[in-house]
């Protein structure tokens, strides 16, 4: 019998509180029901198994993170925008360590789900809504996003993994890579189509 009020939704969201105390690859559909209060059968109703668990907890994230970016970036622009997009980057990853990783790992997704979550398309319109204020035409937009998702990814996973073991804050790095990325950006250099070098 189905415990009263659980729903996909419950589901999804108890699996991502585990995500980020345990990790996303330690997260089980057991745990989950134990979590509950069910039989492992009974989420089976809502989720069709570990791989659409994990799959609606990035959609779940990303709608977060969405949010949180475009709470953060609502009236800014140029350098104020890029600063304020990245550190609800990187708040979101620190806060929400296994949701975060769900956004930035290959998991196989329903497209019906998909295709109605706006966090994943909401993103990518901030991401170039922020972008616009450096005067970016394609294909360099595209350059750029995918510079900018490697830096802020890769800080934030070398930081949560206590890859900068030096006297100086990792907070103070940050700071100065976004005013490094915002000149980069300022000055970014003509594309070179054809030039697969």
């Amino acid at each position: 019998m189905v415990r009263a009020g659980l729903t996909a939704e419950r589901v999804t969201i108890v699996g991502a509180e585990l995500a980020d105390e345990v990790g996303l690859d330690q997260v089980t559909m057991s745990q989950v029901a134990r979590r509950l209060g069910v039989k492992d059968a009974s989420l089976y109703t809502h989720v069709r198994g570990l791989e659409d668990l994990r799959g609606r907890i990035a959609l779940l994230a990303a709608d977060e993170k969405t949010i949180r970016i475009a709470e953060a970036t609502a009236g800014r622009a140029g350098k104020n925008a890029l600063v304020a997009f990245a550190t609800a980057w990187r708040e979101y990853a620190r806060k929400h360590p296994g949701r975060y990783l769900a956004t930035q790992t290959p998991i196989r997704i329903d497209p019906e789900l998909a295709a109605k979550a706006p966090g994943p398309r909401r993103a990518v319109e901030l991401t170039y809504g922020m972008l616009r204020g450096y005067g970016l035409a394609e294909p360099d937009p595209t350059d750029v996003v995918r510079l900018l998702r490697s830096t802020f990814h890769g800080f934030v996973a070398l930081e949560s993994a206590g890859g900068f073991a030096h006297e100086r804050s990792s907070q103070q790095s940050w700071v100065r890579a976004l005013d490094a990325l915002h000149i980069l950006l300022e000055h970014w250099p003509p594309s070179r189509e054809g030039d697969s070098s």
